[in-house]
């Protein structure tokens, strides 16, 4: 497999974000912000009705991880502040 650039991976991370994990989210109240890629970590901020849920772990782990480390190899882990 050929490398890709930080560049092409954080675009494929926000792509996948927006369609797939911010309606989602969105529908019940809350937002999730893309901050920083490096390493195989992807780091958002939850906020909206996330920053308060405390389900907000739960989405993040289970469901935004479970679906970044399946659609990009690269990924390794996903991580709120």
């Amino acid at each position: 497999m050929t490398a890709r650039t930080q560049e092409q991976i954080e675009t494929e991370i926000k792509e996948l974000l927006e369609s797939h994990v911010a309606p989602a989210v969105a529908a019940h109240g809350g937002e999730v912000n893309f901050h920083s890629y490096s390493d195989g970590v992807v780091m958002l901020e939850m906020s909206g009705a996330c920053s308060g849920c405390a389900g907000s772990t739960m989405t993040l782990k289970m469901g935004v991880e479970n679906l970044l480390c399946s659609m990009i190899e690269e990924v390794n882990s996903v991580e709120g502040f």
